[in-house]
């Protein structure tokens, strides 16, 4: 059976051979700093399970020191030169989409398919995390037909993948640290202190009003925190349930559905979103660093707009 622990393992064993080669390239600009960081996010991979909580709370913390101290730094990756480059990508055409398109197919045949294949009591996939798992697998289905289409060898193909995580730095955790914190939030009983807020400030007794603070405040949340998932709890445990659905009979079901893609609109318009707003900036050497922003607002505003509206007409009775 495969289960998301099998999904770490893979994860911590890529990024224990990235901080192999870190610590081999002699000539990186940081090479010890760089080396630890992935190291020790490769140990929360492969053992995070099995660490004491106190240990595990220290590691991340020397994670966030060595992010915070700028100790990730850029090596040498073996490249290709532009030219070699350019005549390749010209050579391959649109085949070199195949792997990026095979990652969402392969994880709907996965999610829809695999999950059901079973024998007596063994099933091939975990019931649990099921989508996570799938996309683990529609991954290194990519890669392999990636390395088939384009005739490069394994090495060198890792070699590259370094390269961009060099690059994005400390930004790749971001994703995972901010859907985390939803959690947290939740725990600390931040939903029920921003349901107290608004129900004193605003008069939520209307329908409307009530719509607007939690489609608006999820967009907000979400630029705070940078993810959705993180916003979403808050937002539905302070304001969605006890106030549309148990006060004004919203169905949950439009509510959640809606009310999600409400906060990613607020992923479009906010640096805290590195992986979709900073990361690309990066990669693509833009000098303007919410070129990306910019651009997406012209999509984020007129969605609110739309998703405010929706969230009238089909949650509310």
């Amino acid at each position: 059976m495969i289960d998301i622990t099998s999904v770490y393992l893979l994860c911590g064993l890529y990024l224990a051979y990235v901080a192999w080669q870190s610590f081999r390239d002699k000539n990186h600009s940081k090479r010890l700093g760089t080396t630890a960081f992935w190291a020790l996010l490769a140990l929360a991979f492969l053992a995070g399970d099995r660490l004491p909580p106190m240990l595990m709370g220290v590691l991340a913390l020397v994670i966030a020191a060595l992010a915070g101290s700028g100790a990730i730094g850029l090596g040498q990756y073996h490249a290709p030169e532009a030219d070699t480059r350019t005549a390749t990508a010209l050579r391959l055409g649109n085949r070199l989409f195949i792997p990026a398109l095979l990652i969402p197919a392969v994880t709907l045949l996965g999610v829809f398919g695999l999950k059901k294949v079973h024998w007596g009591s063994w099933t091939l996939l975990s019931a649990e995390q099921t989508t996570i798992i799938c996309l683990a697998i529609a991954c290194v289905a990519g890669f392999i037909a990636a390395l088939k289409i384009t005739g490069e060898r394994l090495p060198n193909a890792i070699h590259a993948s370094r390269g961009i995580l060099d690059s994005i730095g400390w930004a790749v955790l971001l994703p995972l640290l901010l859907a985390m914190l939803g959690g947290l939030f939740n725990k600390a009983g931040i939903g029920d202190l921003v349901a107290d807020i608004l129900t004193t400030a605003l008069p939520l007794q209307h329908a409307w009003v009530a719509v607007l603070a939690y489609g608006l405040g999820m967009v907000l949340f979400t630029m705070v925190m940078g993810n959705a998932f993180a916003a979403f709890p808050v937002m539905t445990l302070g304001i969605g349930l006890p106030v549309l659905v148990q006060q004004h009979g919203a169905d949950p079901a439009p509510l959640a559905a809606i009310g999600m893609l409400t906060g990613y609109c607020g992923t479009l318009l906010t640096p805290m979103a590195a992986n979709f707003n900073i990361v690309p900036v990066a990669l693509l050497e833009l000098k303007d660093q919410n070129a990306v922003i910019r651009m997406q607002m012209m999509t984020a505003l007129p969605l609110i707009a739309c998703n405010l509206v929706l969230l009238y007409m089909l949650a509310l009775p």
